[in-house]
């Protein structure tokens, strides 16, 4: 079970790498609540995921865009996983591995039953692109529970973060009090995100 721990978030004594798949076959059981993370490619989901669990290699991490090319799933003290999906949008791949992950990430939002919520980073420093507020009226479309993360806050001063917060609400459409803002290096929103992410898994193991 994951305890509260109000200073530093969470306190997670466990956390392993399960299995990696392409296919729903190779999924794991559906017995435990699931949490997605999805984002453009090289937008810090490895990063995160790791600050989240207080790890430095859960999730290995690179600076070259598009390494990650299969569905990574990691329980979470026996009683949660993370489910990190290839980055979407880069461009040095080619059209056909494009294609493969965005049916592989399209196809694990829309029929995985115990996925409770999607992560959805952002870059905080880069206006989204076409192809990110496509995937945003895609998620609505499909009624698919999102949390929106705006990753790599700590480019910026505290004025910063919040005037790019205000530009990217505006350019997406959403509430800007929606959008957490989040550093995996200085660990700024990490207790917000999993805040969120608990509602969600408590949600699911009520049901």
């Amino acid at each position: 079970m994951v305890r509260e721990n109000k200073k530093k978030g969470l306190i997670v004594k466990k956390a392993e790498f399960v299995t990696s798949a392409s296919k729903p076959s190779e999924y794991p059981a559906s017995n435990l609540p699931e949490i997605a993370f999805a984002g453009r490619s090289n937008v810090g989901k490895s990063s995160l995921i790791n600050a989240l669990v207080n790890r430095k290699k859960l999730v290995k991490t690179s600076n070259t865009p598009g390494r990650t090319q299969r569905i990574n799933f990691f329980e979470i003290n026996d009683s949660l996983r993370f489910v990190d999906l290839p980055g979407y949008g880069y461009a040095k791949v080619s059209k056909k591995m494009r294609a493969q992950w965005k049916i592989m990430i399209e196809t694990y939002l829309e029929t995985r039953i115990n996925m409770v919520c999607l992560v959805w980073l952002m870059d905080i420093r880069r206006e989204p692109a076409e192809f990110e507020n496509n995937f945003g009226l895609w998620l609505d479309e499909k009624n698919i529970d999102f949390i929106n993360v705006l990753t790599k806050a700590d480019k910026f001063s505290k004025t910063g973060q919040l005037n790019q917060r205000k530009k990217i609400a505006s350019k997406i459409n959403y509430d800007l009090n929606d959008l957490i803002i989040v550093s995996s290096i200085k660990k700024i929103g990490i207790s917000d995100v999993w805040d969120k992410i608990l509602s969600f898994t408590g949600a699911w193991n009520e049901s």
